[in-house]
C-alpha cells in the first residue's frame, strides 16, 4: 500500500487530504505516497516555532545544542536501512543513497564536532576582539552573534532527500532556530521518513522542527525580518519566492542555491598519457552517472583543448558504453532511474534544446537498455554526451540545463578561451581543473574563481584521496554567485552565521568583558591570592590575574640560550650585524628566550588544578630585549570555555611581557586546562 505523508505541525501529525498527490515509484511507476498539506494551519505553525521552539532552543548554549546534533546523528545511524530500502524507489542505487543518506548524517556529526570544538560554551559568539574607540581606553566596540527571534523555512530540491535537508537542519539548529522543512513532493517520502524517526527519538525540544508534505500554502504570508528562508532548486521557482511580497517587504533573509552549469577544464598540459588524463575522464564520468546527473554539482560543459576532444570524446563513450542502467537494488547496476517520468521529460526537452547547437556524441534520449526493470514503467535515460563544435558562437549551451546524466564537451584555443567559456555559465557551484602545471592552475583559479563558490583542482599528488568534483563538504563553502543563486551555505561556522543577527557593542570595557565574558584591555583584573593556578576550573574568574616580579635578562643568559638551543642566529650573537639590522640596536634576546622567561616568571610550579599547557596563539614580537633589560608579565584569564570532557575545561589567558619602562615587548593568548571539581 502506499504510504500517506502527514505534516508535522505544533507536536502534531496531520494526514493528507482529499487533494493528495500521488508519487510514483522512479523505478516502476507504483504509487509509492500520498502527499498534501490540506488542513494545515501554516500560521499555527510559525506560531510554535517562535514561542516555543525557538524560546527552547535559545535557552541552550551552542555545546548543548551541538550535543543534540550528536545523539541525532548517532539515533538516525542505527535505524539508516530502512532509509535504504526506500531509497531505491527514488532511483538512487545503494551509492547513491550513501552519499544522500549516509552524507546528511555525516553533517550532523560534522557541525556537533565543530560546535564543541570552535564555539563557546554560551548562548551568543563574541565576534573578534574588543576594538578601542577612545584615546584613553575608556570606551571600546565589540560585535556579537545572537540568534535570530524567528524561524528558517527551508525548501528542499528532490535529488538529496535526506542530506539536503540534514545540511540544513544541522547549522540552523546549532544557531539555535527551529526549522519548518518542506521537501520537494517526487522524493518526500523519504524525507518524511527521516523526520518521523528524528521526532519520535524525542531529542529535539518541541518546535524545533516541523514538517510540510505537499504544498506550503500561505506559509510564508506569515514571516517577519527574523526569518530565513532557504531555498533549493531551479532559478524560476528561486525567483518566485524571492520576489514574494513578504520577502521583500519584511526583508526577509533569503538563501538561495539554484540553476548551476558547471565545468570541468583539462589543462592544456595534459596528454592522454597523463595521470590526470585519465582523472579528468573518470570524474566526468562518475559526474554524469552518480544520481543519474541529478545533482547540482554535477559536470555539464566538459571544456577540453581543441588537440584533446577526439581523445577525451573517446574515452568517455568507452567508459560509458560499458555503464549498466537498471534497478538500483542490483549490485550490478551503475545508475538508476531519474526521479520521475516528468523529470525524464524535462531532461528530454533541455537534450533536444542542446541539439540545435550540438551533436549527440554518445547515447540516446529515446531510449534505453535497462536490466531487471521495465524501461517505461520507469524514468531510465540513457547517459548522454554532447559535442559543440562551436562553443563560442553558441548560446544554449551555456544557459540551458539539462538536469540528469548530460553532458556537452566544448573544445578550446588557448587557456584564455576557457576560462572565458567557464565564465559563460554566468556563475556556478564548482569547477574543476585537472592540471599538473602549477602556472595553469594559478590562470584558471584567477579566472574561474570570482564565478564559482567552489573550485576542485584535481591532480595525481590529491587523487587517492580527494573527495570528489560533486562533493560539498561541510567545512566548505556550498553555493555560488549568479546563476548558481548566490547563496552560501554549510562552510563551516559560516553557515551557522547565516541564521545569527551581528550586532556592535559600545560601552566600557568593564561593562562590554561582564557582558560578553571575556577579558578585554582596560577591563577589571583581580590579582589577589590564592595564584589563579591553584583554582579549579569553576572557580576561577574571567579576569583574574597573575603580575609577576621583574627579570633581568643577561647577555650570559642570551649566549646560554643559543648554545643550549642551537639558534645562534647573528641577531643574537654577533653585535656588529645586529646593529646593521635596521631591527635591533645591537645584540637582543631571543624571542622563544623571553617567552620561556615568561613562563618561568608566571608559572605556578607546584601539582594543582591546572593540568596542561597545550598551546600558543596570536604571538607577536613587540620590541627587541637588550642584555641588561627586564622583563616582567601579566597574565590573565581572558575566557573560559567548557570542553568535551567533564573532567576538565579550557582557559584561554592573556600574556603581556612588558620591559623595564613599561613598553609591551611581547604578547599572546596562553592555552591551558583546567580540572574541575569531582
Amino acid at each position: 500500500m502506499a504510504l500517506t505523508l502527514q505534516s508535522y505541525s505544533a507536536n502534531r501529525w496531520i494526514g493528507a487530504g482529499r487533494d493528495a498527490v500521488e508519487i510514483p515509484s522512479a523505478v516502476d511507476g507504483r504509487v509509492v505516497a500520498l502527499a498534501s498539506s490540506e488542513g494545515v494551519d501554516f500560521g499555527a505553525m510559525v506560531r510554535h516555532a517562535r514561542q516555543v521552539g525557538g524560546p527552547a532552543l535559545r535557552s541552550l548554549n551552542f555545546h548543548q545544542r551541538a550535543e543534540l546534533l550528536k545523539r541525532l546523528a548517532v539515533y538516525l545511524t542505527e535505524r539508516k536501512a530502512a532509509l535504504y530500502e526506500l531509497s531505491y524507489d527514488t532511483g538512487a542505487t545503494k551509492r547513491d543513497s550513501w552519499v544522500d543518506i549516509d552524507g546528511g548524517i555525516g553533517t550532523l556529526f560534522a557541525y556537533a564536532s565543530r560546535g564543541r570544538k570552535e564555539l563557546p560554551s554560551e548562548r551568543f559568539v563574541l565576534d573578534g576582539a574588543f576594538e578601542p574607540l577612545s584615546k584613553h581606553g575608556s570606551f571600546v566596540g565589540a560585535h556579537i552573534l545572537t540568534p535570530l527571534h524567528g524561524v528558517a523555512v527551508h525548501v528542499n530540491a528532490f535529488n538529496f532527500p535526506c542530506w539536503g535537508m540534514l545540511e540544513k537542519l544541522a547549522p540552523t539548529l546549532l544557531a539555535g532556530v527551529p526549522v519548518i522543512t518542506k521537501p520537494a513532493t517526487s522524493t518526500a517520502y523519504l524525507a518524511h521518513a527521516m523526520v518521523a524517526m528524528i521526532i519520535e527519538s524525542g531529542i529535539l525540544p518541541p518546535g524545533a522542527l516541523q514538517f510540510v508534505a505537499g504544498s506550503t500554502g500561505d506559509l510564508l504570508d506569515h514571516l517577519t525580518g527574523q526569518d530565513v528562508v532557504s531555498f533549493t532548486g531551479s532559478a524560476t521557482t528561486s525567483g518566485k519566492l524571492r520576489d514574494h511580497a513578504t520577502i521583500s517587504r519584511n526583508a526577509v533573509r533569503f538563501i538561495a542555491e539554484r540553476d548551476s552549469l558547471n565545468a570541468a577544464i583539462l589543462g592544456p598540459d595534459v596528454t592522454p598519457e597523463s595521470p590526470e588524463f585519465d582523472l579528468f575522464v573518470k570524474e566526468v564520468m562518475r559526474e554524469m552517472t552518480s544520481k543519474a546527473g541529478q545533482k547540482c554539482t554535477a559536470i555539464r560543459r566538459v571544456i577540453v583543448p581543441r588537440a584533446r576532444l577526439e581523445a577525451v570524446r573517446d574515452a568517455l563513450a568507452a567508459r560509458l558504453g560499458k555503464l549498466t542502467i537498471g534497478n538500483p537494488r542490483s549490485e550490478a547496476v551503475g545508475m538508476g532511474p531519474l526521479a520521475s517520468q516528468q523529470q525524464r521529460r524535462d531532461v528530454r526537452e533541455s537534450i533536444a534544446r542542446l541539439a540545435t547547437e550540438a551533436e549527440i556524441a554518445f547515447g540516446d534520449p529515446l531510449h534505453c537498455t535497462v536490466a531487471d526493470a521495465d524501461a517505461e514503467k520507469g524514468a531510465f535515460l540513457s547517459p548522454v554526451l554532447l559535442h559543440c563544435a562551436d562553443p563560442i558562437r553558441a548560446e544554449r549551451v551555456h544557459h540551458v540545463e539539462a538536469f540528469g546524466p548530460v553532458a556537452t564537451l566544448l573544445p578550446f584555443d588557448g587557456l584564455d578561451q576557457a576560462i572565458d567559456l567557464a565564465q559563460r555559465g554566468e556563475g556556478s557551484l564548482v569547477a574543476s581543473a585537472f592540471s599538473y602545471d602549477p602556472a595553469v592552475t594559478e590562470e584558471l583559479v584567477m579566472g574561474l574563481a570570482p564565478f564559482h563558490g567552489r573550485l576542485y583542482l584535481l591532480d595525481r599528488d590529491s587523487a587517492k584521496e580527494a573527495t570528489g568534483h560533486g562533493s560539498p563538504l561541510p567545512s566548505l563553502v556550498h553555493g555560488g554567485p549568479g546563476r548558481a543563486g548566490g547563496g552560501e551555505e554549510m562552510g563551516g561556522l559560516r553557515g551557522v552565521y547565516h541564521y545569527m543577527q551581528r550586532t556592535a557593542l559600545q560601552g566600557s570595557p568593564a561593562k562590554l568583558s561582564a557582558l560578553t565574558r571575556t577579558w578585554g584591555p582596560g577591563a577589571p583584573i583581580r590579582s589577589e591570592a590564592p595564584h589563579p593556578f591553584r583554582k579549579n576550573f569553576d572557580k576561577i574568574a574571567v579576569g583574574d590575574t597573575v603580575e609577576t616580579p621583574s627579570r633581568v635578562i643577561t647577555l650570559e643568559d642570551i649566549e646560554h640560550f643559543a648554545h643550549f638551543t642551537g639558534d645562534t642566529f647573528y641577531a643574537h650573537m654577533d653585535e656588529d650585524a645586529a646593529k646593521a639590522n635596521p631591527f635591533f640596536p645591537g645584540r637582543v634576546a631571543h624571542g622563544y628566550l623571553i617567552l620561556s622567561f615568561a613562563a618561568g616568571l608566571f608559572v605556578d610550579p607546584a601539582p594543582g588544578p591546572l593540568l596542561a599547557n597545550y598551546g600558543l596563539e596570536r604571538l607577536r614580537f613587540l620590541k627587541p630585549v637588550s642584555p641588561g633589560d627586564s622583563i616582567r608579565v601579566r597574565l590573565t584569564v581572558k575566557t573560559k570555555r567548557s570542553a568535551r570532557m567533564p573532567e576538565y575545561g579550557e582557559v584561554r589567558w592573556d600574556a603581556e611581557v612588558f620591559n623595564q619602562d613599561g613598553d609591551t615587548v611581547a604578547q599572546y593568548d596562553v592555552l591551558t586546562m583546567s580540572a574541575r571539581p569531582a
